[in-house]
């Protein structure tokens, strides 16, 4: 460590009410250093990073960069002091450009003076790091990895050297976050400190130090290159953490059944989806981010209107029904994104896990909601799915990714008897969340319900799923057993490449063979 940090942080506090989400944290981050916060959700790891960029005011203790104490009280006067964040969630105007929304989100004015010089500065950044963006392009025309790397660049254009990621890589795929450390490691190498936030393992042990928080205290920092992933895993949640596995199975009669699926709407249009899911049986889905994953799930869940094709469950026809129809047939749906579809934040804990069933006869009665058996219920799913939050009142939006998440299972797991749909489950949350998704997607299994998750992840689709379909251009580019194919024959598909079975193994000569 040099003698004087980029980064000293001494004694930071932070509560909220009677919750203490920051206590007496202290760390000091080199000039240049890849540097690696890491915890379970809830942890404190977005409060910390929300004090150093401005978003949140401590209530006690010191920031100091290069020596010298700062006064914090927005992102501006970060920014005046070369800290940048780049949220897990996005912070971009959607019918503007990727230039318009880096201009925007600078410190400067004289908007359209600037436009040409920032195109140009944007066009070398992309040539030195190897990215390919439209920068013409509303970005919510682009992929979300597009929009990942239009968030980094209009950081990095108001000329932070202390850059903060908060699960960068939960949207990218493979092949997109190689790049992205690529590129991280360049910035460190000219001098950028890096302060990275992710929850997966591989990730943290590229980094070069690791700092572990577990409930808003700072536990140890270690250097990533003396360490194992069990170690980290160990430090973060306190104990030995295993997830579990797919266990043997043997699927029943088909309860879900898509005939020719499709759908003319989206970026991404369905091209005659054939797939069946059985009783107790998980089917993953495979693919590069908008291949079609999300509108598949959509017309399933009602949101999106099929075009020819019909939707089956338990025999029944179910094709173009409204979403509260396709609930009440049993059918739940995780969105892959929990705070824009699978949240209201400005809601309750207990009114979100309530959306859907306001009408339902266990809690409403001649019209009018039961706050006290809302509440009762909410009180169970916290405690039945170990959401932390302070309280039933506190507003959703204000929790961490991993609650946020386990909120929306919660909720859908309980409205849903027959078939469940997983959207992305185990994206931006933690490996003891992880290991809790797992086990409730696995008891579902063996009760019964029909699974159809969707996942970046190839380690939850290859430990979960009993069968694996890859998507690629809207279609089902192939569907394998999950214990016969291997993470190279779905990469292949997922590239668009065409799946060549392999050669059977020559059968030994028969002894009558071999005497003639």
């Amino acid at each position: 460590m040099q003698a004087t940090p980029h980064l000293r942080v001494r004694n930071l506090s932070k509560r909220f009410g009677n919750f203490t989400a920051l206590g007496d944290v202290s760390i000091d981050i080199a000039r240049g250093e890849m540097h690696c916060l890491l915890g379970e959700n809830g942890a404190g790891k977005s409060t910390l990073t929300s004090c150093l960029s401005g978003y949140l005011l401590a209530d006690a203790g010191t920031i100091e960069v290069h020596g010298q104490a700062l006064d914090l009280r927005s992102p501006m006067d970060a920014r005046r002091a070369g800290i940048g964040k780049v949220f897990q969630h996005f912070v971009l105007a959607n019918p503007l450009t990727v230039v318009e929304n880096v201009i925007a989100g600078s410190p400067r004015r004289s908007f359209l003076q600037r436009t040409a010089a920032t195109r140009a500065a944007l066009q070398a950044r992309c040539r030195k790091y190897g990215l390919s963006l439209d920068l013409d392009c509303p970005v919510g025309d682009l992929d979300v990895g597009q929009q990942q790397w239009a968030e980094i660049l209009k950081c990095l254009n108001t000329e932070v050297d202390l850059l903060i990621l908060d699960e960068p890589t939960a949207v990218l795929t493979p092949q997109e976050s190689v790049q992205l450390f690529s590129v991280l490691r360049t910035l460190t190498s000219e001098g950028t400190t890096v302060v990275l936030i992710t929850h997966k393992l591989d990730e943290v042990l590229q980094c070069d130090r690791v700092t572990v928080m577990r409930k808003g205290r700072v536990v140890d920092t270690v250097a990533a290159a003396h360490c194992t992933r069990d170690d980290l895993s160990t430090l973060m949640v306190g104990h030995a953490t295993s997830a579990p596995r797919r266990g043997a199975t043997r699927p029943g009669a088909p309860r879900l059944v898509l005939e020719g699926l499709t759908a003319a709407a989206g970026r991404r249009p369905l091209h005659g989806i054939d797939l069946t899911v059985g009783h107790g049986e998980i089917v993953g889905i495979a693919g590069v981010s908008g291949n079609g994953q999300k509108e598949l799930f959509e017309v399933i869940a009602g949101v999106r209107r099929a075009t020819a094709g019909r939707l089956l469950c338990d025999g029944v026809d179910l094709t173009n029904h409204d979403p509260d129809a396709i609930s009440r047939a049993g059918i739940g749906h995780i969105p892959q994104d929990r705070f824009a579809e699978g949240l209201v934040g400005e809601l309750s804990v207990a009114d979100n896990l309530m959306l859907g069933r306001q009408r339902d006869p266990a809690f409403s009665r001649r019209g009018f909601l039961s706050r006290k058996r809302a509440e009762a219920f909410a009180l169970d799913c916290i405690e039945g799915f170990a959401i932390s939050t302070r309280s039933v009142h506190t507003k959703a939006g204000t929790l961490s990714g991993g609650n946020a998440q386990k909120i929306v299972i919660a909720r859908e797991l309980h409205q849903a008897s027959k078939v469940l749909l997983a959207n992305q489950p185990t994206r931006g949350v933690d490996v003891g969340v992880i290991e809790s998704i797992y086990r409730l997607l696995l008891d579902r299994r063996n009760e019964g319900y029909a699974i159809l998750l969707a996942s970046d992840e190839l380690d939850d689709l290859l430990n979960l799923c009993d069968r694996i379909a890859v998507m690629y251009e809207g279609r089902i580019a192939g569907i394998f057993d999950a214990t016969q194919v291997t993470i190279a024959q779905i990469g292949h598909l997922m590239a668009g490449g065409t799946y060549v079975p392999p050669a059977p193994a020559p059968q030994p000569a028969r002894c009558s063979e071999e005497l003639s």
